[in-house]
């Protein structure tokens, strides 16, 4: 079947730039009606879809700490129904919230930073800065005390918004070490003792803010409304090396790469209900939920811990968060779809031969179906509705950013739950930059450029990626569009990564090799720094290492890793505890799981399974991992190993594993 084109080059040449072809005629600045800035944008909604749902959070019943047999004592939630405010009341609380915090001080223009879980509050706060054109720095609520420390004094702000949990486990004990910080406002309904905080600090809460902004005096005043070129955001990444860089957002970039976004999610409108769950400080997040927000949607909030039935943080009985809300749409990062897809698959596994027979006939059978632009309703009832309940029932789109999704996990969950969009973007491009197209049942390509930006490949020849590389051209991604931010804050050195041509439009060189199809379409190959050369000089790419060997089911989560002065490569493996321990169990090897990590036997036989995958894979001799270090820990971005999109933290990797570094290559 031909391949419809998705993409040109408009240069005619093969390192492009490639513009989707519904925007061959020019790039998408604005789509939603000419509303050029963040805060004209969700008053249209307001006035559009006034009293409907906006944001929804479900009440705490009553809340049980569970000892496990470890010793380990664990939260555990009962959850009421979700609690809606509508637009106008979302509406109401910005802009009094916003009145409150000039009454406190703070100045237009200025920054305001907000470290905080992603929930209703923190929408709220962002609608504030927008209409009172304070530029808000936001940052995870997963990073450590010394880098939060660094953001807040490098971006100066003097307000800052936050949670109870976050203040007392975290801020607390750098304080001191933000002398610029005046106001922490905090957006529980609770007391909060002053205690142990710096003097000179005001402490307040969200509600005693709003109250305050809502007083006629201080609502009437003056209020500076934003340009589509004022900072709208500074987000504060995680990155995966180094301290974290705040990148430079203004409120145009934003409603372009939105405009590109939305025009690849159909039939999007006030019909759908989105589930919020990933950190709000990430730009993935931030624009889908404020796309859903501009089409009059729902948006009900999640967490990782809540989101599902068996989350660790549910008790057991009670419902989660997916199956109250049954949302329509949802984002993900490819970790969290292959916890679904091994979880669903080891109980298929344990079900009995008519059982398993029955769903590997009828998952094939549909695959099929949908590889030729069918459906298959009957087999969707009676095979997959218990499947398709995990996450509500009503599930219709997901977008899966963040890394690259493996072509299993992708299938599975088109099969079993809905279709998945694979999109590509950075914070440095507002999150845009690809998306798959709905009709688009291919895997590993990340689809073609969105109408607000367009694609140019660059030659690396040390890593021998070129335009004239057969059967499709390959280099180092360029985007370029409205949507591209205008740098990093307070940071010149690191801005070589942008530049403007000749046209005035400016461009981000992104460190990730791709190669285009003949249908416009993106597939990432590579990205420059995960390739490693060998001390005999073969080049290995980390991450192509890594998506293979994650195939394999002992392998939950896998970095590998090779010094230029060694001839092969090593890896680390977060084994998944339940075909762990039948292994164990069929070896012979008795203990705990940390016992069973660190058992010779056990390393032996991951590695022989991980190495019957990478060649059944056809990775080359030289690609495949060596020794294995097994580790009992999962790397969650709690533990600082991975980033809150779970891409992986090299560096930080490195440095926690350097002993058994020196281990497996025999220390000089």
């Amino acid at each position: 079947m031909a391949m419809c084109e998705k993409a040109k080059s408009i240069s005619g040449h093969p390192e492009g730039p490639y513009r989707a072809v519904e925007a061959l005629d020019g790039l998408a600045h604005i789509a939603f009606e000419g509303k050029d800035t963040l805060d004209k944008l969700f008053d249209h909604s307001v006035q559009r879809f006034g009293k409907a749902a906006c944001l929804g959070t479900r009440d705490v019943l009553s809340e049980e700490t569970e000892t496990q047999p470890n010793g380990k004592v664990f939260k555990k939630l009962v959850l009421g129904e979700y609690q809606w405010m509508s637009y106008e009341e979302v509406n109401q609380a910005a802009r009094f919230f916003g009145s409150g915090l000039t009454s406190l001080g703070q100045q237009p223009k200025s920054t305001i930073a907000i470290f905080c879980e992603t929930r209703a509050e923190w929408m709220i706060t962002a609608q504030a800065c927008f209409k009172h054109n304070f530029p808000l720095v936001t940052l995870y609520a997963t990073l450590g005390e010394d880098a939060v420390a660094y953001g807040l004094n490098e971006c100066g702000a003097t307000h800052l918004i936050t949670s109870v949990e976050l203040m007392e486990t975290k801020l607390k004990s750098i304080l001191s070490q933000v002398p610029a910080l005046t106001h922490v406002i905090y957006v529980d309904n609770k007391e909060v003792s002053s205690d142990g905080y710096p003097e000179s600090l005001v402490i307040q809460s969200m509600q005693s803010v709003t109250d305050l902004g809502a007083k006629p005096e201080n609502l009437n005043v003056a209020v500076e409304q934003p340009l589509p070129s004022d900072l709208a955001v500074v987000m504060y990444t995680s990155g995966s090396t180094g301290t974290p860089k705040g990148v430079m957002i203004v409120h145009s970039n934003l409603i372009a790469g939105m405009a590109g976004q939305c025009q690849r999610i159909p039939g999007l409108g006030h019909q759908d209900t989105y589930i919020g769950y990933l950190p709000l400080a990430h730009v993935l997040e931030l624009t889908a939920e404020m796309s859903c927000l501009t089409h009059g949607c729902r948006v009900g909030y999640s967490s990782p811990q809540t989101l599902s039935d068996q989350s660790t943080k549910i008790k057991k009985g009670s419902k989660g968060d997916c199956t109250v809300l049954q949302p329509t749409l949802m984002a993900a990062v490819p970790e969290i779809m292959d916890r679904i897809y091994k979880n669903v698959m080891s109980k298929v596994q344990d079900t009995n031969y008519i059982q398993r027979t029955l769903f590997k006939m009828g998952y094939n059978y549909k695959l099929e179906q949908l590889k030729q632009g069918k459906d298959t309703p009957i087999c969707n009832t009676l095979l997959f509705g218990k499947v398709k309940a995990l996450l509500g029932g009503n599930i219709r789109r997901m977008l899966s950013g963040g890394a690259p999704l493996s072509p299993a996990t992708q299938y599975f969950m088109n099969v079993c739950f809905c279709p998945v969009s694979n999109g590509y973007g950075l914070t440095e491009t507002c999150g845009a930059g690809t998306i798959t197209d709905v009709t688009d049942e291919s895997t590993k390509r990340v689809g073609a450029p969105l109408i607000c930006s367009e694609i140019k490949l660059r030659d690396w020849l040390e890593g021998g990626y070129t335009s004239e590389d057969k059967p499709n051209p390959r280099g180092e991604i360029m985007i370029g569009g409205p949507n591209v931010c205008l740098g990093y804050y307070k940071n010149d050195q690191l801005n070589e990564d942008f530049w403007v041509d000749d046209n005035g439009q400016r461009w981000f060189c992104t460190g990730d090799i791709g190669e285009v199809h003949p249908d416009g379409c993106l597939q990432i190959v590579d990205r420059k720094k995960d390739l490693v050369k060998l001390q005999v000089g073969e080049y290995v790419s980390l991450g192509k290492v890594e998506s293979v060997l994650k195939n394999c089911p002992l392998v939950d989560n896998i970095c590998a890793y090779a010094n230029s002065d060694q001839s092969y490569v090593i890896c680390f493996v977060v084994p998944n505890q339940k075909h762990l321990k039948a292994l164990a169990s069929k070896c012979g090897v008795e203990g705990e799981l940390g016992e069973l990590c660190g058992h010779p036997t056990m390393e032996a036989e991951v590695l022989k399974a991980m190495k019957e995958i990478a060649t059944s894979s056809k990775l080359l001799r030289f690609e495949i991992p060596t020794k294995v270090c097994l580790s009992p820990e999962p790397w969650t971005p709690e533990t600082g190993l991975v980033t809150d999109a779970f891409k992986l933290k090299r560096t930080e990797l490195k440095q926690h594993y350097l002993s058994d570094i020196e281990r497996m290559y025999g220390a000089k």
